[in-house]
């Protein structure tokens, strides 16, 4: 049985383990003094009683705070990346072709298909997990000639691709929202920004120094598989990055570093600049320069770029909070921010979930429409120039000057 089945959202498991564990508190004192070898199961009833008391209130904590929907995703060791998606794309996408009736299918119900594959980075050489979201009108016929625009959706760790669907359920919400013309049809791809194993590699989706180039990975190597094997937009303007706690600073950092591709960022509960802790190690091997150009508010200062980000924080989140006003204090034209204060239930993904619709409509105020490929001549930038970034010594890895 793979970690990725084992649920952890599930009432009945609740129900069920915190009846054992009411049963095993009242059965220490009844068998205290009846017990035949009396340190030995004293000790061993006790423990258990323990035991069942913190795992109940665990799942209940999680059920509440919606952390992690399977014993996978908690331990970052999912077996199955591909949980709630419809079908298997191969590599690369090489199998999407097999998929098309079906997304058809899907389409008449007004419902998008959502794929699992592996991709490998052409630059980096990196190859792992990515569930794309392909909305209805994909499969429309009457759309076959259009491009669509992109939405890069960067999940939190140490989740994969599959917390989208089994966590924070993305493509009901997306279907709901292209459904109401809230946003204009667009394909959402999901990668995994970490890799496995996902414990104690929390890779904050950076280029580490002589290390995985995991931020040339999520954007050159994503951007560059997305624009030749699906229908998407190659302009900047159509493509946005969102994403929530690590995944928010994710979003905002490449939005940042790669102007060039991203018009929009959002971050929900995100932060300002990479952690530092057992999760990640030094990932900048001490280098400051680096660390500094990896850093969101350092970025809009010194290198201010036509992007909108909006920044979306819980009013018990104060560290969140005050990323977000570092951000602003440092901000310069044309970048411009936009923040969000919201009632939550802490750093949680309920808080995400809660917020899912309105950054939606947030992000179809401001995204491209499906439209005819553009001029060639025309480049993917639309005149935004890459700023220099230092070079971190890792394969493939981005220096800035690509476009």
């Amino acid at each position: 049985m793979h970690a990725s089945s084992i649920r952890l959202d599930s009432t009945l498991g609740l129900v069920i383990v915190s009846i054992l564990a009411v049963l095993a508190v009242v059965s220490v004192p009844w068998f205290w003094d009846k017990w035949r070898w009396k340190r030995t199961l004293r000790s061993a009833s006790t423990l258990v009683a323990v035991v069942l008391v913190l795992l109940a209130s665990g799942l209940a904590l999680n059920m509440v705070g919606g952390f992690f929907p399977t014993l996978g995703s908690l331990l970052g060791t999912s077996a199955n990346p591909g949980e709630g998606t419809d079908g298997e794309g191969g590599a690369d996408g090489a199998g999407l072709g097999r998929l098309a009736e079906a997304g058809r299918q899907r389409a008449l119900e007004g419902k998008g298909t959502t794929v699992h594959m592996r991709v490998k980075g052409q630059r980096t050489g990196i190859n792992r997990d990515v569930n794309v979201y392909f909305p209805a009108a994909y499969a429309d016929p009457a759309w076959q000639d259009r491009q669509f625009p992109v939405i890069e959706w960067i999940p939190n760790y140490p989740s994969g691709p599959e917390v989208a669907t089994t966590g924070y359920h993305l493509p009901e919400a997306l279907d709901a929202a292209i459904a109401k013309n809230r946003l204009p049809p667009s394909v959402v791809i999901i990668p995994d920004p970490s890799g496995q194993p996902r414990i104690n590699h929390d890779s904050e989706c950076v280029d580490e120094v002589n290390g995985t180039a995991n931020d040339t990975y999520l954007s050159a190597d994503i951007r560059n598989w997305a624009v030749h094997a699906l229908r998407v937009s190659p302009e900047r303007r159509a493509w946005s990055i969102v994403g929530w706690s690590s995944g928010g600073y994710c979003a905002m950092n490449l939005a940042t570093r790669h102007p060039q591709w991203y018009a929009n960022a959002v971050s929900i509960s995100g932060y300002d600049k990479a952690r530092v802790d057992v999760e990640t190690g030094d990932l900048f091997k001490g280098r400051k320069e680096i660390g500094e150009a990896n850093t969101v508010s350092v970025t809009v200062r010194k290198n201010p770029a036509p992007l909108d980000i909006l920044a979306i924080a819980g009013e018990h989140e104060p560290d969140e909070l005050a990323s977000t006003e570092a951000i602003r204090g440092a901000l310069a034209p044309p970048t411009r921010l936009f923040s969000w204060t919201i009632p939550d239930a802490g750093h949680n993904m309920n808080t995400l979930k809660s917020q899912l619709a309105a950054v939606l409509d947030w992000l179809g105020a401001r995204s491209a429409s499906p439209a005819l490929p553009p001029d060639p001549k025309v480049t993917g930038a639309g005149g935004v120039r890459p700023w220099p970034l230092p070079n971190t010594g890792g394969a493939g890895a981005l220096t800035g000057v690509e476009e």
